[in-house]
């Protein structure tokens, strides 16, 4: 048993032994009595107890204080800074931390009984959801360090406020009011927050701001943050978002191009929703649209100047005033039929003129063109480009089947692969001539109406093939260049820049002799010639076995002997005067041909002195 249960059943035997020597009172009496003595008696105070002191006397260094029992106990002045104005005969809390300590003196403390009131206050503040009011002390990794009523308290840096915080230290040293958050009894911990309690009042300010919402309602709220796709404004409480469309009826690229953090502005409610509590406001519906402001004037033909606000593949957008923009299709930039892309002819914000075409105002559309500031080329096309008139132009675009030529812009005309060479055929016109070429042409047919020029280019010198008849005569023989063999055959260059065709049934050599392969030049009799085709074909089979067949019906008439060795000669002597006489033959033929070959040379070149053939690097299969 200890002392302090001691004092109390010592007590208690007091007590009763008094009452049983008081007489004349009756028992009704003797309660009353014992209930008025009782109020009188205090239980002696305990160890580790936070209890009730008076002060009886205080220095600049030390405050005296009794708590009822013998002796009184002495407490530093220091710890009563959270009583600037104590005073001898004032009633404080202290801890007792013991009774009577090695020296026989009373230990109390003033600063463990304030910490342990506040502790008591902190755990009813987080159970029963009470605010308290502390003061922030320090900046701290993640955060602030507060005093709540003396007890350290961690507020983490995101739960000092709804906004982000830019300026950390502007919070230090202020009085605030903070809810508990969380308390770790073990580590003596406690986190608190400020955020929640505006979150608190935001919310009760957004049903409020809520219940009284309507579309077309003019707000004032400030600008609480910027994005790229607009910006959130503070209604008090509540958030809404300005969308970048709807700031300016002008095109911006950036919220920052009209408004500034923390601006204030009065905007529009455009729309909201009840459940999910977002607003939609806007700022350029609190100004008349432009198209209302635009000058009854202008009508279609009018020209203007605006800048280009966008660019795109199929056109650019040029802003007359800020939100009235028209249309340039890239098919109204130029007359040329082949058109640059308009991302390599203009630029942002770049001033351009251009004429109106149409104009809507009740749709708010507009066309404009730019190619209408100049003449339409085609309106002096018959004069300056009539049949048969020969021209220079710029190759623009080559096809399967042809390629156009630009005489001038706006003004194009189409070759076809066909009239590009009299004696060769392409696959393709890239075989012939590259994009962006200077090419002679000579107008063939012209349509006005439909801007139509049929050109050509072979046309300018005069058809050889009247000439080649001559030259290339059935069972002629001539050597060819072998360039291409395909499955059907191969395809030969001859004299004149000729080319022919050889079947694959007339591609076989003599006995004994290689097969013929692509750079072979070896001779060929032509079989066939089409002047009108333009079409010569040739056989080297054909070629030999006739020369064979001379050889053989020349052997068979020198046969007259029947003696073996006879034969033999007259065999030898038979194959040496028919070789003589073919030999003698063929240097007949060789000089006629020649002949031939001069005079139509000299035909040739006389009409290559008015426009010369362009020669090619490929030569593809007819």
């Amino acid at each position: 048993m200890n002392q302090d249960n001691t004092l109390e059943n010592l007590a208690s035997a007091e007590d009763q032994d008094f009452w049983n020597t008081v007489e004349g009172y009756s028992q009704t009496t003797r309660t009353e009595l014992g209930k008025l003595y009782e109020r009188t008696f205090h239980a002696p105070p305990r160890s580790k107890d936070v209890v009730r002191g008076k002060v009886v006397a205080m220095d600049k260094r030390e405050v005296v204080v009794n708590i009822g029992t013998k002796s009184d106990g002495v407490v530093s002045l220091s710890e009563f800074k959270d009583y600037p104005n104590l005073k001898v005969g004032d009633e404080v809390e202290v801890y007792l931390e013991a009774i009577e300590n090695r020296s026989g003196e009373m230990v109390l403390s003033r600063k463990l009984a304030n910490s342990i009131k506040t502790w008591e206050k902190i755990n009813k503040a987080l159970e029963e959801d009470v605010i308290m009011e502390g003061i922030v002390k320090r900046r701290t990794k993640g955060g602030f360090v507060v005093d709540l009523e003396g007890i350290e308290a961690f507020l983490p840096g995101s739960q000092v406020d709804v906004k982000p915080i830019r300026d950390y230290e502007s919070f230090v040293g202020r009085r605030m009011e903070f809810k508990i958050v969380k308390i770790n009894s073990t580590h003596d911990n406690v986190v608190i927050s400020h955020k929640v309690l505006i979150e608190k009042g935001l919310e009760a300010q957004k049903l409020e701001i809520l219940n009284k919402l309507e579309k077309g309602q003019v707000l004032e709220g400030t600008v609480k943050n910027m994005t790229n796709f607009g910006v959130f404004i503070d209604l008090g409480g509540l958030d809404g978002l300005l969308h970048i469309t709807d700031i300016s009826w002008g095109r911006i690229t950036s919220p920052e191009e009209v408004l500034k953090l923390h601006d204030k502005i009065n905007v529009v409610v455009l729309d909201f929703d009840d459940d999910k509590k977002r607003i939609s406001l806007g700022l350029k519906q609190l100004y008349p649209h432009p198209w209302d402001t635009l000058d009854a004037t202008l009508t279609a033909g009018s020209r203007i100047t605006g800048k280009v606000v966008t660019i795109a593949d199929y056109g650019i957008f040029i802003e007359i005033i800020p939100g009235v923009e028209g249309l340039v299709h890239v098919s109204e930039m130029s007359w040329s039929q082949h058109p640059k892309n308009p991302t390599e002819i203009y630029k942002i914000s770049q001033d351009v003129e251009a004429v109106i075409l149409t104009l809507d105002r009740e749709e708010r559309k507009m066309s404009l063109g730019i190619k209408q500031l100049t003449q339409d080329p085609w309106l002096t096309a018959a004069a300056k480009y009539p049949v048969n008139s020969a021209h220079k132009g710029i190759v623009r675009n080559l096809t399967n089947y042809g390629l156009f030529v630009e005489l001038e812009e706006g003004v194009d005309g189409l070759i076809h692969v066909s009239d590009l060479s009299w004696s060769k055929k392409f696959n393709h016109p890239s075989e012939y001539v590259k994009k962006d070429e200077e090419l002679d042409v000579i107008v063939l047919e012209i349509d006005i109406e439909n801007h139509k020029l049929s050109l050509g280019h072979k046309q300018l010198t005069e058809d050889p093939w009247a000439t080649f008849e001559s030259i290339f005569s059935m069972d002629s023989v001539h050597q060819g260049l072998i360039t291409k063999i395909t499955d059907k055959g191969a395809m030969l260059e001859m004299e004149y820049g000729v080319e022919g065709f050889t079947p694959t049934k007339h591609l076989a050599t003599a006995p004994g002799e290689p097969a013929l392969k692509v750079g072979d030049t070896i001779d060929f009799k032509v079989i066939e010639f089409s002047k009108d085709a333009k079409k010569i074909v040739f056989s080297h089979t054909k070629y030999w076995k006739d020369l064979q067949g001379q050889l053989e019906d020349k052997t068979k008439k020198t046969r007259t002997s029947s003696s073996k060795e006879k034969v033999s000669k007259k065999l030898a002597d038979a194959e040496r005067s028919t070789l003589g006489e073919i030999d003698a033959l063929a240097a007949l033929k060789a000089n006629l041909m020649a002949q031939e070959r001069d005079a139509a040379k000299e035909k040739l070149e006389k009409a290559a002195e008015k426009n010369t053939n362009r020669p090619t690097e490929e030569n593809p299969e007819s």
